[in-house]
């Protein structure tokens, strides 16, 4: 039977949203909470010069390290490198173009750009060249501040423990982490879950995301689901 609902899809579809050049969101800290199947397929795809827009850069070989260690990335905007010294030797090399901003204000700019704010104001970091750099101020009743700008992205990328058919997702303790800021942020997002159960079945005290930031769901890898409609 036909899906109902439209967007439960496989990977080989969903990679067909991905091209050379795009800005992709995601979701994960060091790697917990990162879409593998959707990495691992825009790996293979040899998707490259992207803006990658995320907590950090995960390991070498974890997480959206992988896409990183590969030179498959031209920016990167987080709020550290540290755990994945290919991405600092690159940066160190002028081959990736590395954008800091602390992890709280990270979060908040993506928010905003859930949101459809068009930036946030934040006097964080305005003694620190490295964060303030080349940004804009705003002096609010006296006092002044940096304009942080929102961040959005072609497509966002998530990962959640259970899903229903709608798309409203439920994510598994510490891996939640950005993954529901991310979620509202992407022009179009992609939710790779481990789990898919009927409508009404998920109880709605714990859905963190809303079906309606959802656009595609697809399995994780190694996992065989029961199709809901069936």
């Amino acid at each position: 039977m036909e899906n109902p609902f439209g967007k439960i899809t496989t990977i080989a579809s969903v990679l067909e949203l991905f091209h050379d050049g795009m800005t992709l969101m995601f979701g994960g800290f060091g790697g917990v909470g990162s879409p593998p199947t959707i990495i691992d397929g825009i790996l293979e795809k040899g998707i490259r010069e992207l803006t990658l827009i995320g907590n950090d850069t995960g390991f070498p070989h974890i997480g959206i390290g992988k896409l990183v260690s590969h030179e498959r990335a031209v920016k990167v905007i987080a709020s550290h490198i540290g755990s994945n010294p290919l991405a600092g030797q690159l940066m160190h090399d002028g081959k990736l173009e590395v954008e800091f901003s602390p992890q709280g204000i990270l979060a908040e700019r993506i928010r905003a750009g859930g949101v459809g704010l068009a930036a946030v104001l934040s006097d964080i970091g305005m003694d620190n060249e490295m964060v303030s750099k080349d940004k804009p101020r705003f002096n609010l009743d006296g006092k002044d501040y940096l304009i942080e700008s929102a961040l959005t992205a072609e497509v966002a990328i998530v990962y959640a423990k259970k899903a229903d058919e709608f798309g409203n997702l439920i994510y598994d303790k510490s891996a939640r982490n950005t993954n529901p800021l991310v979620a509202m942020a992407g022009n179009i997002t992609i939710a790779e879950v481990e789990e898919i159960v009927p409508i009404g079945s998920l109880n709605p005290e714990e859905i963190i995301t809303p079906g309606v930031f959802v656009d595609y769901l697809i399995p994780s890898k190694g996992v065989n689901w029961k199709w809901a409609w069936e």
